[in-house]
């Protein structure tokens, strides 16, 4: 690569005259591609956020009932689209003077200080990312073999054997070179959400109105201390359902200048959220009342192993949550690929060049294959991901966004701004940590069952 090709990639991934430009390392050159239009941000926003963990928004539900259920569910996307537009506007006034962040802990490094950027910002967002994609993995894993049960339901391949299966799909997924070559794979994601919420939705109508419908109870916990911690647990999972984590590399994808980008593509992830999570809360929680499963597709089956709709309607949705799962656990590998590459890749050689392709290959493949033993000697993960997710997705989406905003543009005390901020730190805050409480309780309780490599 030429000198004045590296200019203009420099000046394409930061938007600013190279003079003012940090230095990219390959990191940053080579998956963090500054090409995308809004509606690329919007498809990236949409897979990471409109994803099957909406599927559990029925248990949510059942623990707080339909009052607090729906205003919790408002309020979240309320705060969250909030939130990620105000850590959007902070990346734009630094783009604005010249020193435009790719990254969440570059944005954490240049607003709240070294200190911060790594040893918490980091190694958080790290930890999030990663358990995303374990957590994904083994979800797949998890669909696969349901699909193979409604077709055998006496077959005796194990889950971690489907999980296997799944990650070696991931492993060709890995290799999309950069956030931005993911658009068209993040577009058909947001069709495939809409698609099995729209099954989801119309499979609980139908059960509800079907003679094998069950009975119907809505209401609460009778015991205190299992009202309290259900409520936190339902509340962690809302959140994290509506989490992210990867604001900053998603802004990153967009072709200077970024102005109003982010701000488009949230309203067609958030317009997507809206038609999807709801209608799956909802309709799931009507159906189904405190019976709701942790996935609401696994009431779709009656205890003897019959599906309550019909079979190619169940198949259908499995195929179609399976399919965006690996669309979701491609998007939250990013993180972990740019420090592969940022670690491992010669910025100086070119992106396809034998010297870079062959150590990516290597070490996405060695990432992959970690998460891939990972979730299938783990099959209990998803008590471990709500603790991930309370001590991670609660603080990078609902506290940093208001804490770095105050920092950079300093609002009056005395302004509405200020402590709109500060009432939402505050407030998920505490959140946070009752949350982390009571993921952590869950699985104490649920220690008695766990078993490495357990088919579950």
């Amino acid at each position: 690569m030429g000198e004045s090709e590296k200019q203009e990639e420099n000046q394409n991934n930061n938007g600013a005259a190279p003079s003012q430009s940090p230095k990219l390392d390959a990191g940053a050159l080579f998956v963090l591609k500054s090409k995308g239009s809004w509606l690329h941000c919007g498809y990236h926003l949409t897979t990471s956020i409109v994803a099957p963990a909406l599927l559990s928004l029925p248990f949510a539900m059942a623990a707080l009932g339909w009052f607090a259920g729906v205003i919790f569910l408002f309020t979240a996307a309320a705060v969250t689209f909030y939130s990620y537009n105000l850590i959007s506007l902070v990346l734009e006034r630094e783009a604005l003077l010249g020193r435009r962040q790719l990254r969440f802990r570059d944005m954490a490094h240049q607003i709240l200080g070294p200190a911060w950027a790594r040893y918490y910002i980091g190694p958080i967002q790290f930890l999030v990312c990663f358990g995303a994609v374990v957590g994904n993995i083994l979800l797949g894993g998890q669909t696969m073999k349901s699909i193979y049960l409604i077709e055998k339901a006496d077959g005796t391949m194990k889950l971690y054997e489907f999980v296997a299966l799944f990650g070696a799909f991931m492993l060709i997924l890995a290799q999309v070179p950069s956030f931005h070559a993911l658009r068209h794979i993040n577009l058909i994601s947001l069709l495939l959400c809409l698609s099995y919420s729209a099954c989801a939705t119309a499979g609980s109508i139908y059960i509800g109105h079907s003679s094998h419908a069950p009975h119907r109870d809505y209401s609460l916990p009778s015991d205190r201390q299992d009202l309290v911690f259900g409520v936190f647990n339902a509340i962690a999972i809302i959140a994290t359902s509506y989490g992210n984590g990867i604001i900053p590399e998603i802004q990153a994808t967009a072709a200077p200048p970024v102005q109003g980008k982010m701000f488009k593509g949230l309203c067609l992830c958030y317009a997507v959220a809206a038609a999807t999570f709801f209608t799956v809360a909802i309709s799931g929680y009507w159906a189904f009342g405190n019976l709701a499963e942790g996935t609401i597709l696994s009431n779709f089956i009656a205890p003897n192993g019959r599906p309550l709709v019909p079979k190619w309607f169940l198949l259908m949705t499995n195929i179609f949550t399976i399919l965006q799962l690996s669309a979701v656990a491609v998007v939250y590998l990013q993180p972990t690929n740019e420090v592969l590459e940022g670690l491992f890749a010669d910025p100086k050689k070119e992106q396809y060049s034998a010297r870079n392709v062959v150590p990516r290959i290597v070490f996405r493949s060695i990432s992959v294959g970690a998460a891939t033993v990972i979730a299938a000697m783990l099959p209990f993960f998803g008590d471990i991901n709500a603790v991930i997710g309370a001590f991670g997705f609660l603080p990078l989406d609902f506290v940093v966004p208001a804490v770095v905003y105050i920092v950079t543009f300093r609002p009056s005390m005395r302004g509405a701004v200020f402590w709109t901020n500060a009432v939402i730190a505050v407030v998920f805050s505490v959140l946070a940590v009752l949350a982390s409480v009571a993921a952590v309780r869950q699985i104490v309780l649920d220690a008695k069952s766990y078993k490495l490599f357990a088919n579950v």
